[in-house]
Formats: C-alpha cells, sequence, structure tokens
C-alpha cells in the first residue's frame, strides 16, 4: 500500500469520481452502493460485466491504483492492481478515472463492473506514459546514473 487517504479526501473522491461516471444521471440512487451506476435500475452508465468485465480490468495498466469502499470511508492507494478487495463493495481505478472496476457483494449475479471514461484512449496513454517514465527511472537507479 502506498498510502491511506483521510475519510474527507476520501470523500472528495467518491465527488469526483460520481462527476466523471454519473453526471445527469439523477434517477441512479447510490446512497447505498456506487456501483449502482453500473447495475442499478435507470440510466446506468455503459460497461462490461462478468467475465468481460474481469478481461477488460485485466488488460489495464495504471501507474497506481485508488481503492474506494462503498461506505466512502475508506480510500487507499496501491501500485499493484488488486485481483481482488477485501471489501464486500468497491471500486478501483486510477487516479485520473481513465477506467475504474467495481467489485460487488453480487459478483457473478450483479457484477463485476468495468467501465472507461469517455475520454479513455487519452487517459489510458498518459497512465502508460507515466508507467514508462516509472521504469526508466527505476532502471537508472537500478545501473547507479540516478
Amino acid at each position: 500500500m502506498l498510502r491511506t487517504f483521510s475519510r474527507s479526501e476520501a470523500a472528495e473522491l467518491t465527488a469526483a469520481w460520481l462527476a466523471v461516471y454519473r453526471p445527469h444521471r439523477e434517477g441512479i440512487n447510490v446512497n447505498r452502493y456506487l456501483w449502482h451506476v453500473f447495475g442499478g435500475l435507470g440510466d446506468t452508465f455503459a460497461c462490461l460485466s462478468g467475465a468481460e468485465a474481469v478481461a477488460a480490468y485485466r488488460q489495464r495498466e495504471a501507474p497506481e491504483y485508488w481503492v474506494l469502499s462503498n461506505d466512502r470511508r475508506l480510500a487507499f492507494a496501491t501500485d499493484c492492481r488488486p485481483e481482488r478487495v477485501g471489501l464486500s463493495d468497491s471500486l478501483v481505478f486510477p487516479p485520473n478515472f481513465a477506467w475504474t472496476m467495481a467489485f460487488t457483494h453480487e459478483d457473478g449475479w450483479l457484477g463485476p463492473f468495468f467501465a472507461t471514461h469517455p475520454d479513455v484512449a487519452r487517459l489510458d496513454a498518459e497512465n502508460l506514459m507515466k508507467i514508462r517514465k516509472r521504469r526508466e527511472v527505476e532502471e537508472a537507479k537500478a545501473k547507479g546514473w540516478i
């Protein structure tokens, strides 16, 4: 784990995430479950579910992964893509919100869900550039150049 976010930071992350994945979808009730943006009733955000969601998630890379609990109280950053999160309902996404993996307590029936930002191509390119730069720095350090 790279760091843990405070409760106020987790609330800010939630608001920023909702601004991307729930704009103008007032009919979707996310008070109980954030993932209802993808699998709830009404005009949900376009996404993949089940095995397709897992496959798409495994193809994504990010410089770090942010994990947000459904209760919006716990959030942390890690540099390893979480395969499963020890929370019954959680979201995993990169800092630029390029995509989101939503793990649900109903995985297999409703979820998991995977969705991408409307500007995912640019944001994924940004993530890959950051990863490449980090690897270059690590390689330079290993060679004693830094």
